[in-house]
């Protein structure tokens, strides 16, 4: 799938390579868009003019499974007198335009983002003796950009990845990401647009928690303290056994504080869900759009489904009130990514405005409703209550099997189509739950025993007759089942 070698200034690396469509003739032999990044790579490692590099043997505009075209891998001396080490940094190629002959992104000029906008970094800390950089995050960072090109969510500084794994397939406690700017790589402009660097970064479950219950930016700042679990640069030490809290436990204190008073920034997740419209019988077939009815989903057309998607990528409210984007026929500032072209969109980016049409969807209300949760999506339901409506905000789930998704509002945000007086409405695949404050402090009580997953029996069942609301945890087979 991939091979190793040393190289500076990568070729194309295919037939079809010559002058760029959009962007005139360059040569064949170095991809102009390439070029700008492969020049920002000289700037910081002059002595390093051919480094090692990870290449996707059968290029993805040529059918292969690797959406990166190269991996770049750099050794840095860190700096001694900001106490960082020595470690590995890598590069890749590929998430932004190289070719600008739309083989892989299409061409939209040169003043916005070039491809998805960015590329990724990571920074592997060297270990002593170690006389090349290890190659497993060349492969983690390909999953990444995997993900990115099939789903068209982009990353922001701040963003999180659930990994639930070993970065390194090790037994290390380094399981999962987070994104942040690279500290020394600069925006570069090329041909087909710009080039911003985020860097991934390795932690633990708990710091993953943490960032999900009060916001990425509020961990990635306490990582930069201290110095094993990543310091000023941000780097990743797989051989690291303690969390922050573990090595300095008033950072527990800090986070705690910081979700009282800022509640969390996370508006949404990809997750195993389903609901039910217990409001009338499964063979009442009034509304052809409509899912989840019973327990025969049904499938929007793809339209309706990428619109959906892209108004799910909306991400935190700055500076404003709350508002769910309007159920109208126009979309507003023509943006296709929540990460959106400059500023990426994914179920916790910064404000994107997709729309789903009215005209081809109608909101229903709904008497009753039955939310089912897989053990993870279910352990994020105290964050939601407590983080988000307690804040009069909104939480979004999106399934990952299907078209489902289910929003929870708070009186406080605008726009949504749920109301106090009817708490639970559709938009076909679409349900929102509207919950008042008194109401979710009861709901953080009766769910108290989702915050100790070791204790948890599955299946779980919790039920509000006199709110005709139920929701049940269940085992991730049954959503792997369509007819969950």
């Amino acid at each position: 799938m991939e091979g190793v070698r040393p190289g500076g200034g990568p070729p194309a690396g295919g037939p079809g390579s010559g002058s760029g469509s959009g962007a005139g003739s360059f040569p064949s032999l170095f991809p102009p868009g390439l070029h700008g990044i492969y020049g920002e790579c000289r700037r910081l490692y002059p002595d390093q003019p051919n480094p090692l590099q990870v290449t996707a043997i059968l290029k993805y505009w040529l059918g292969g499974p690797d959406p990166l075209d190269y991996v770049s891998m750099y050794r840095n001396l860190g700096n001694p007198a900001l106490n960082v080490p020595e470690h590995w940094h890598y590069v890749s190629f590929g998430l932004s335009d190289l070719y600008g002959d739309n083989r892989v992104h299409e061409f939209t000029g040169t003043d916005g983002p070039s491809g998805f906008g960015f590329e990724l970094t990571f920074r592997l800390k060297r270990e002593t003796g170690e006389s090349a950089p290890p190659t497993w995050p060349a492969e983690l960072m390909q999953g990444l950009a995997r993900y990115v090109f099939q789903s068209e969510n982009t990353f922001c500084s701040g963003d999180h990845v659930s990994w639930h794994s070993p970065l390194d397939n090790s037994e290390s406690r380094i399981q999962h990401m987070l994104l942040t700017e690279d500290p020394q790589m600069q925006p570069v402009q090329t041909p087909f647009g710009v080039v911003t660097f985020l860097q991934i970064v390795g932690v633990c479950t708990e710091e993953l928690h943490a960032a999900q219950q009060w916001n990425g930016q509020g961990i990635l700042e306490l990582l930069r303290t201290v110095p094993v679990a990543g310091g000023p640069w941000l780097i990743t030490d797989m051989r690291r056994g303690e969390t922050i809290f573990e090595i300095d436990p008033h950072l527990q204190e800090r986070v705690d504080k910081g979700i009282e008073t800022d509640g969390s920034n996370l508006s949404g997740v990809s997750a195993k869900c389903a609901w039910d419209d217990l409001s009338r019988p499964p063979e009442d077939d009034e509304d052809s759009r409509s899912i989840c009815i019973g327990t025969q989903p049904r499938r929007l057309s793809g339209k309706d489904t990428e619109q959906i998607r892209e108004t799910l990528r909306r991400g935190l409210e700055i500076n404003s009130k709350p508002v769910l984007p309007p159920i109208n026929s126009q979309r507003q500032n023509g943006l296709n990514h929540d990460r959106a072209p400059s500023r990426k969109d994914s179920l916790e980016s910064e404000s994107s405005a997709a729309i789903i049409p009215h005209e081809l969807i109608r909101t229903r209300q709904l008497e009753s409703v039955h939310l089912k949760f897989n053990q993870e999506s279910g352990a994020l339901i105290p964050l939601c209550l407590r983080g988000r409506l307690l804040h009069g905000r909104h939480f979004t789930y999106k399934s990952i099997t299907g078209d489902t998704a289910i929003t929870f509002v708070s009186t406080g945000v605008e726009g949504a189509f749920a109301t106090e007086e009817h708490p639970y409405a559709a938009h076909g695949p679409w349900l929102q739950i509207l919950l008042t404050e008194e109401f979710v402090e009861r709901m953080l009580e009766d769910l108290e025993d989702l915050n100790s997953p070791e204790e948890f029996k599955l299946p779980k069942e919790y039920s509000w007759p006199e709110k005709k609301l139920k929701v049940s945890i269940l085992p991730d087979a049954v959503f792997d089942n369509p007819l969950h």
